[in-house]
Order: structure tokens, then sequence, then C-alpha cells
């Protein structure tokens, strides 16, 4: 998995509960609250709150929350981000839900600013932690060189690489307080997982190993030929007697080969559907003829098969707890930094939309 230009971002919308609305002109139904008693005849008006002076607009900058700058340079990649996981998913976006995402967006860095404020003093980030999570977005590249230019991109220094993993890593741990703090019984447990038993079916799965060799749609029919030759030999040295394993280390262009084939279990879906037949026509042990899809041709050996079945509650029982934990900790954490939000001294500066 790459670094995207949101990853910092990204890391913590789930804990700031910020999930844009996207429906467009949709709106929430009127307010039915019951009108305010009146009040007493001699009762004294609530005095009003003092003026503020608004705050002035800084350049490169979103919002100010009280004192602190949050970043145009944060807003425009998180709402890049965003916009992007809404386009991947087959979504065009309306001009008014572009509004509504942006101000969502603005609110949600705000939110963020504010959990890290409110982290300060209350939970302790180590050095030897950020230097680990550092680590370890850097081994997600093939050098350094390959890092250095991905944030040379986005216009990232390095000392401001440490300072956002130092932020993420302090609002993930002020996030735990909350899940720590909460309680789950095994009844609810039991409840959430009888709910959810569709959830905890693990479909027939077989165990394949293969042998491939490449072709490609736009060779000859002589280079295609060719490559087809090659896998009926090897298909000829199988008939014979000669071990899958070992030809799959000799010929297979798969990156499985050096791995005897081994392509571990596969569910339906997961693979080319000529490949999927093939394989699930056969029984632990037996080999296929040859199977042809848009990768080329393949040899399919079915090595071992898993009927469908259940997770036992006993086996996700620990899981669940952890996992209900933190969806309290996060409602506890979100209703806190909300009445966090309605003290706090917030500007936003939204940019003009294009």
């Amino acid at each position: 998995m790459r670094v995207t230009t949101g990853i910092f971002i990204m890391t913590l919308t789930v804990f700031l509960g910020m999930a844009p609305t996207l429906r467009g002109a949709d709106t929430k139904p009127a307010d039915t609250k019951k009108p305010a008693a009146a009040a007493p005849a001699d009762a004294k008006p609530s005095p009003k709150p003092a003026a503020v002076n608004p705050v002035e607009k800084k350049p490169g900058v979103v919002a100010v929350v009280n004192g602190s700058d949050v970043p145009m340079d944060d807003f425009f990649r998180e709402l890049l981000r965003v916009e992007r996981l809404v386009l991947n998913g087959g979504r065009i976006l309306t001009c008014p839900q572009i509004t509504r995402l942006r101000t969502d967006v603005a609110e949600g860095l705000v939110r963020r600013e504010l959990l890290f404020q409110e982290s300060k003093g209350k939970v302790k980030v180590t050095d030897a932690e950020i230097a680990t999570e550092v680590k370890k977005l850097k081994d997600q590249y093939a050098s350094e060189k390959d890092f250095a230019a991905t944030l040379g991109s986005m216009n990232i220094s390095q000392a401001s690489l440490r300072a956002q993993v130092e932020r993420a890593l302090s609002i993930q741990k002020y996030m735990d307080t909350f899940a720590a703090k909460a309680s789950v019984d095994d009844k609810e447990i039991w409840a959430y997982y009888d709910k959810n038993r569709a959830s905890f079916r693990q479909p027939e799965q077989v165990k394949a190993s293969q042998i491939l060799i490449k072709t490609d749609p736009g060779w000859d029919e002589a280079k295609k030929a060719a490559a087809r030759k090659k896998i009926d030999d090897i298909r000829v040295k199988l008939k014979a007697g000669q071990d899958f394993e070992s030809l799959a280390r000799t010929y297979s262009e798969d990156p499985s080969g050096p791995k005897g084939g081994d392509l571990g279990y596969i569910r339906t879906g997961q693979v080319l559907k000529p490949f999927e037949e093939a394989l699930f026509a056969l029984k632990p042990g037996e080999t296929s003829d040859v199977v042809e899809t848009s990768l080329g041709y393949h040899i399919i050996k079915a090595v071992d098969r898993k009927p469908e079945t259940t997770i036992p509650f006993e086996k996700v029982k620990d899981q669940l707890r952890t996992a209900l934990k933190q969806e309290k900790g996060q409602k506890e954490a979100n209703a806190s930094v909300a009445k966090v939000r309605e003290k706090a001294r917030v500007d936003i500066f939204l940019p003009p939309e294009e």
C-alpha cells in the first residue's frame, strides 16, 4: 500500500467521526422540540455573551482554533482524498454536495485540532514511537530516495512529517483513553454476534497451486502458439509423474513459482472466472487441463478444500469486545469534543469555490 497525499488526515477521519454527508439537497427534518415554557414574571433575562472580535483572515490558513492555525494545505489534501473516495465509488458530486463536503472537511480539521489540544498533558508520545511510525511509512517504498521524492511532491519536509506523525499518535492515544474506560459485557457481545451472523460466515475455500505461462493480448499467433506449446509440454511432464511443485519452480512465470506455485486458499470472486470455474471443479489432489485466461495459460492443482463454515462465537468474542469498546469510546470522545467545540474560539476561512 502506497502513502497517499492525505495519509495523515486519512488516519484520523475515523476517530473524528467526520463522515461527510453526500446526499445533495437532502435536509434534516424540521425541529419538533416543544416550545420552551414561559419564564416567570420576576425572572431576570440571561446576560448576553460578550462580543468577540473577529480574527483577521490569514494567508494559507483555513481555520484558527483557540489561537492555533490550521493550514490550508491540510484542507486541500483532505478534500482531494475524500473526493477521490467518492468518485472511485462511482458517484458524481453535485454542486450542493461539494459545498457541504468542503464545510465538513474544514469542520473535521477543526475537530482534529481540538482533539490534539485536549490530548496535551493527558497522553505522552515518545520519540521511539514516532520513529517506529515514520519507519513504517518509509518501508512502503523501494528506497529512501523514492520516499523523499514523494514527500517532496507533497511539499512535506522531514520535520513536518515528524510533527504530523506525533499529532496523529497523540490523538490516537487520547481516543484510546475513552475506549479503555468503556465497559462491554458478554450479553452485548453475544447480541452483536447473533444479529450479524452473516458477517461471520466463511465461504467454501480451495487451496490452489498453479503453473502459469504468460501471454499478452497484443501477441501475434506465432508467439501465442509458442506459449501454448510450452504449457502443453509441462502438462505432458505432469502426466508422466513429475512433481507439480518442482515444475512450478522451474517453469512458472507467476510470482508464486518460487513457492512451488502455492496461491493459498481462494474463495469465489477472488480470481478470474475461467480460473475459478476450473479450480472449484477439482477435488483435492487433482490437476486441471490447460486453462486460458487474459493472463495466459494455467495448469491448476487443488491442494485442499474447506467447506463453508460459521466462525464460532468463542473464537471472535475477544475481538468483538475490543471492537465494541472502541465504538463506545469513539462515541464518548465525539460527545466530549462536541462540548469542547461549543466553548472553543473557532474561526473558519473557507477558500472560494472554483
